[in-house]
């Protein structure tokens, strides 16, 4: 160590190009890292959406869905197969391990899926993997309020908006929502239609065969060909009543008679009419054009978003008139998230070297020391770079965290340097000796704190895939400031302070240590009986506190997804949606800035396609500054004013701050799943879990999957009778299938589009489709003669877990309920319900996550502090002295669990990566304190005098480092903006660890040093 010093005064200058090429090529790295909100997770679910018309759900089950879910379940690597089935469609879930090769899983799934693909009964099937970029990172609101007519403003946003935006660099496509397209409609009357024998379909018909262009050959006339062709097409609505659809005979008065035409306009009226729109969208009540913008997958999102904030300035001002409104924007979430990040990490950093400066008294030594920071940041960004990793909210977050530790090593080997120069060495000779003489123990102190992250890097799961990115970072950034310790800050204190003598300087004085040592080393046994006390009472604290897998998320925007009872129209859906949004309007006042709805279409499916329902509807409700504080009052109150509509089932769901949206699921938290094969059964067990939960104070939106679905009207035809009549199965359903949805009767142009036509007869009662007439050839038959109409109830969905049929009942957890808490007590209750053989009640969703995520945990807890041993064991070439250092972390633990017993928070993933992080941080201390007591006492100082002088000596960097650690983490405990509450725990976990550790270490590290090395000889740790 002392080699490395010396070459570091001898050669300034090499070190100064050494350090100048670390900024050059971090700056040069710096620039080219990408921006993301999460790292890229490798979700390692692959999803089965199936297409089969309109069949009911039960008979989906049978033909396809049980026979997909055995040939996917045998997959290689396959833990969880779950399906949903609908009305006409199913989506299988195939969740494999993670870490599985996800292209490889996708390539063999397709190959054993390739048989029903040539199914007849099936209309498509699609197989996808959840791909983040489905979802929109931009949805604008299009209005103009000078054209009511929503096809005027269409017209404008598909040919001209659209055009210009998906021309932008990374802007994979544009879609369009809530909009119309006019279309001419013919209104048939179908007693003027029966006086004239005519059908609808004989109408469509002649419309077809007079609307048409169709070519004639050629005709070679001097030398010239010319083609041939006859122009038919409907050029106006004129046209079209003109058109002559049947004859009529026409009796004159001489007694004869004459045939006469039936024009078109004698039995429909002819309009132009929008059609009926597919989707609606409103902005703040009033109806508008919903533009959906999508990137391409690789490209940078925040640099998309700023493409297209920059090209909508440039067409509003083609476009007077026209209003945008930024109803979505991922990108500005993305770099809102960022920058708080970063302005917490740059306040923290500013803390922290205020810290040194009162401290130290010296402006030189506090600019010495503040120069390690920026340089093991920027050195740590080539690290990054060359890893693959991007800056994001959980790197940048290990960058904030990392901050305070990495002036740890140049606090102590300058304090050191700075000791050497008060015993009158020459400030070259003390920045040699004093850094040298730490090296060992900073080196074995970084070590700890990295070696903690080792587990993290090879945990397996969901809290692995987050997490080690920012394992890395840290790890990176502390390596740097390492080598800045050893290398960088002795030349820079042999060139500040030059071989002038340096003047003494009075800084805070820590002398009141040396006499609570001495009295806490006369009554070590108590101090060490009171330190066991302390944490056993913090481990009897811990169930008192709870648990849940990740913490709750505030944002400044979220999302509420509706579903009305099935058959409910888009006009009554839309209605239900401007009702709830005024109640909310009127109790939510102060909190929401705007309320974008779009009916007739959920957010996403599992596989991140939409899914269009008339009775469905997605609302985007943006929070003012006010309301993003009182997150869960807004939360509360929304569901208030639900309960007032019991039949209407909602869903909470984040905006991109969620992690359950990355991790590709948006279910609600807690899930309880009756599993077993009779409908009736589970309907049944259900209802009782829903009834339970109901019952319980600590739950809200409480839904269960058993619910009625569509409403069915079913056409049993008699094929004995249908066949008497020499009558098809599929001519009588065409004709009812043209008398109900009308018919298509081709298209025209108009300014360059094609615009539909129409055929549509009035709207048909149950009874009037029961006296329905059907025809065949001259004769007619009632429909009731031929078939048997029934009125049924189809189930909604049915759901289904690894090859057994399932019904779920599904909960959100009131805002400060611990999640174990209400799950142990719901648990409870559940299991006085009385269950049948080969039937069960499970808890599923959340807290199967929490419970792996905690046991996955706890076991990298774990084998961080045998890591954490092993090193400290070499280091000190002992089996016993790292016992003593070991001692420090049930003692930060006592902090970190007492701190969120008082913020009243519960334990979540985050909190126990700060738990592991504080395994590797909170020994530092331990670590420079026993070194310096060994080296004192190699040096010939008895064992009580050694530990003393050790202790003041070291009590000053000690507290200087524990300062600037929980200085520069106190921006992060108290954040605001995008992902705050996701960092936030780990922040309180190493702030509240590093409180009680530097405080009880200071006092019960030196009493265990002192029981565990009686009656040992001296022994050097390092040379």
């Amino acid at each position: 160590m002392k080699q490395i010093t010396k070459f570091s005064v001898n050669y300034p200058v090499t070190v100064l190009m050494l350090v100048l090429a670390v900024l050059l090529t971090g700056y040069i790295s710096l620039s080219r890292l990408g921006i993301d909100l999460f790292p890229q997770l490798n979700n390692p679910r692959l999803y089965i959406e199936i297409d089969a018309g309109n069949r009911p759900p039960d008979e989906i089950e049978n033909i396809f869905v049980t026979n997909i879910e055995s040939q996917a379940i045998r997959q290689s690597d396959v833990v969880n197969v779950n399906s949903v089935t609908r009305v006409g469609s199913a989506t299988i879930t195939v969740e494999y391990s993670w870490g599985k090769d996800m292209d490889e899983a996708f390539l063999d799934l397709q190959k054993a899926m390739s048989t029903y693909a040539q199914n007849s009964g099936i209309d498509a099937i699609n197989i996808s993997q959840y791909d983040p970029n489905s979802t929109p990172v931009m949805i604008i609101a299009l209005d103009n309020e000078n054209l009511l007519n929503l096809d005027e403003v269409r017209k404008v946003a598909e040919n001209y908006i659209r055009n210009e935006l998906i021309r932008l660099e990374g802007i994979a496509d544009v879609t369009l929502a809530g909009h119309e397209t006019a279309e001419i409609v013919v209104e048939t009357n179908p007693y003027l239609l029966d006086a004239f024998g005519l059908t609808a379909s004989d109408v469509g018909q002649r419309i077809q065969s007079y609307n048409r262009n169709v070519s004639g050959g050629t005709i070679e006339e001097d030398g010239v060909n010319y083609s041939v062709k006859g122009v038919g097409m409907i050029a106006t609505p004129v046209d079209l009543e003109n058109l002559i659809v049947g004859m009529k005979t026409e009796s004159l008065n001489d007694g004869s008679s004459r045939n006469v035409p039936v024009y078109l306009s004698d039995v429909a009226n002819v309009s132009v009419k929008n059609k009926d729109p597919e989707t609606m969208v409103t902005l703040n009540g009033s109806r508008c054009i919903g533009l959906s913008i999508y990137k391409e997958p690789r490209y940078n999102t925040v640099k998309a978003v700023q493409n297209i904030t920059s090209s909508l300035e440039s067409i509003k001002k083609a476009l007077p008139g026209y209003e945008f409104t930024i109803v979505k924007n991922q990108g500005n979430f993305i770099g809102g998230a960022i920058k708080e990040v970063r302005q917490s990490a740059l306040i923290g950093i500013l803390l922290a070297v205020v810290v040194l400066f009162v401290f130290l008294r010296r402006l030189n030594s506090t600019l010495v020391i503040s120069i390690a920071i920026p340089v093991s940041i920027i050195a740590t960004f080539t690290m990054m770079y060359f890893r693959g990793l991007t800056l994001n909210v959980m790197t940048l977050g290990g960058l904030a965290l990392g901050a305070g530790m990495l002036v740890d090593n140049a606090i102590i080997v300058m304090e050191n340097i700075y000791r050497h120069i008060e015993r009158g060495k020459s400030v070259f000779q003390s920045a040699i000796d004093g850094a040298a003489e730490v090296g060992g123990a900073i080196t074995a102190s970084t070590l700890t704190t990295i070696v903690v992250f080792l587990p993290i890097v090879y945990l397996q799961g969901a809290s692995g895939e987050l997490f080690k990115d920012m394992a890395w970072t840290v790890a990176f950034a502390l390596l740097s400031s390492l080598v800045v310790a050893i290398l960088v800050i002795p030349v820079l204190v042999s060139k500040i302070f030059g071989n002038k003598k340096v003047k003494p300087v009075k800084t805070i004085s820590l002398n009141w240590y040396e006499n609570i040592l001495s009295g806490a080393l006369k009554h070590r046994w108590l101090i060490i009986i009171v330190s066991v006390v302390l944490v056993s009472a913090s481990v009897l604290l811990v169930p008192k506190i709870g648990s849940e897998f990740m913490p709750r998320s505030s944002s400044n925007s979220f999302m509420v997804e509706y579903t009305l009872p099935e058959g409910t129209t888009l006009e009554n859906t839309n209605a239900a949606m401007v009702s709830i949004e005024n109640m909310m309007s009127s109790s939510l006042e102060n909190y929401i800035e705007s309320v974008y709805i779009r009916v007739g279409e959920l957010s996403t499916t599992a596989g991140g396609a939409t899914q269009s329902s008339e009775n469905s509807a997605t609302m985007y409700v943006a929070l003012t500054p006010e309301g993003m504080q009182q997150y869960g009052l807004v939360e509360q109150s929304i569901n208030n004013i639900m309960e007032q509509n019991p039949d209407i089932a909602f869903a909470f769901i984040q905006e991109e701050g969620s992690l359950q949206s990355t991790l590709g699921n948006n279910e609600a938290p807690l899930i309880v799943e009756v599993v077993g094969e009779e409908h009736d059964v589970i309907a049944g067990l259900t209802a009782q879990v829903k009834e339970i939960a109901l019952q319980s104070g600590s739950l809200f939106n409480v839904e269960s999957s058993i619910e009625n679905g569509a409403p069915e009207i079913d056409i049993h035809i008699d094929r004995l009778q249908a066949g008497y009549f020499n009558l098809s199965v599929e001519q009588i359903i065409t004709q009812v299938t043209n008398r109900l949805q009308g018919l298509e009767a081709g298209s025209y142009e108009v300014e360059g589009e094609m615009r539909d036509i129409t055929i549509k007869q009035p709207n048909v009662s149950v009874k009037q489709l029961m006296d329905m007439e059907i025809t065949s050839g001259d004769s007619r038959y009632r429909l009731t003669d031929l078939a048997t109409i029934t009125r049924e109830q189809l189930p909604r969905e049915i759901h289904r877990s690894n090859q057994s049929r399932v019904g779920k009942v599904s909960a959100y957890v009131l805002e400060g309920e611990a999640f174990d808490h209400v799950v142990k007590a719901l648990e409870e209750r559940l299991r006085d319900v009385p269950v049948p053989h080969n039937y069960r009640i499970r808890m599923a969703g959340e807290e199967i996550k929490r419970k792996e995520s905690m046991s996955g945990l706890t076991f990298a807890l774990v084998l961080s502090v045998i890591l954490v041993y092993m090193v400290m064991a070499s280091q000190f070439e002992s089996l016993v002295h790292p016992f003593s250092i070991l001692l420090t972390i049930p003692l930060a633990m006592v902090g970190a669990i007492v701190t969120f017993y008082i913020i009243g928070k519960p334990l979540n993933m985050m909190a126990y990566i700060g738990m592991i992080m504080l395994a590797g941080i909170a020994v530092n201390n331990s670590i420079i304190l026993v070194d310096t007591i060994n080296q004192l006492r190699a040096e010939g100082q008895n064992k009580r005098d050694a530990i003393i002088n050790a202790g003041l000596q070291r009590i000053r960097p000690i507290v200087m480092t524990s300062l600037t650690t929980i200085l520069a983490l106190l921006p992060l405990t108290f954040g605001f903006g995008e992902s705050a509450d996701l960092r936030s725990p780990m922040a309180w976990a190493v702030v509240g660890g590093l409180i009680t550790s530097t405080i009880l270490s200071l006092v019960v590290i030196p009493c265990v040093y002192d029981v565990l090395t009686i009656n040992r000889t001296n022994k050097t740790s390092n040379e």
